[in-house]
């Protein structure tokens, strides 16, 4: 297990994570976000890691949406980072838990005005006529707004991805690459190498 610098796989993402954003031209922090619908249908969509810790890996969406659906019916979730660049991918599987309502304020005061904006106007995964009728609904909610601070909507929250399983993947020549598997063991985690 010579190539991993700590037993830590929270701390171990962090430190790829740091190396991704000086070399991924583009979002090191987008990931692939699996859910299941209450019917069994599986499903994939990209979306942004908007923070990691010791609860998990965190990120934000309309609670209306297709995945938010997905996950209050089957809390299972699985993650996949990929970092073409360095040639690493991460792998995390979970249990989904609601982010605090106060962290989520918190965050969406940070977002720029056109996406605060957006989480009103937007029906998301909801049919869309036009881009104008889109267009039409956020210039409605800026005039809505004007002169004052956009709230959250009620309908926008955020889910942590708290992880029993993480996979870190580096290529190999031919093909042999190297994998490393934590699963979760009550406070700590247990490290296996897997075959590439």
């Amino acid at each position: 297990m010579e190539i991993l610098r700590t037993q830590d796989p929270i701390e171990l993402f962090k430190e790829w994570l740091t190396e991704a954003a000086t070399s991924e031209p583009n979002d090191p922090e987008a990931m692939a976000l699996a859910t299941v619908s209450a019917d069994g249908r599986p499903s994939v969509r990209m979306v942004l890691l908007k923070g990691v810790d010791e609860a998990g890996f965190r990120f934000y969406t309309n609670l209306e949406s297709r995945k938010a659906r997905d996950l209050s019916h089957n809390q299972n979730a699985a993650l996949c980072f990929h970092w073409k660049t360095l040639h690493r991918q991460v792998r995390v599987e979970g249990k989904v838990r609601a982010v605090p309502a106060w962290a989520v304020d918190a965050y969406f005061k940070t977002r720029h005005v056109l996406s605060r904006l957006g989480a009103w106007a937007s029906r998301q995964s909801e049919p869309l006529a036009s881009r104008d009728e889109l267009e039409e609904r956020v210039r409605l909610f800026s005039q809505k707004f004007k002169g004052q601070d956009i709230p959250r909507p009620p309908h926008w929250g955020g889910f942590i991805v708290v992880p029993d399983k993480i996979e870190f993947w580096l290529e190999g020549e031919g093909r042999l690459h190297d994998r490393f598997l934590f699963t979760r063991l009550g406070t700590g985690w247990d490290l296996i190498r897997l075959n590439p």
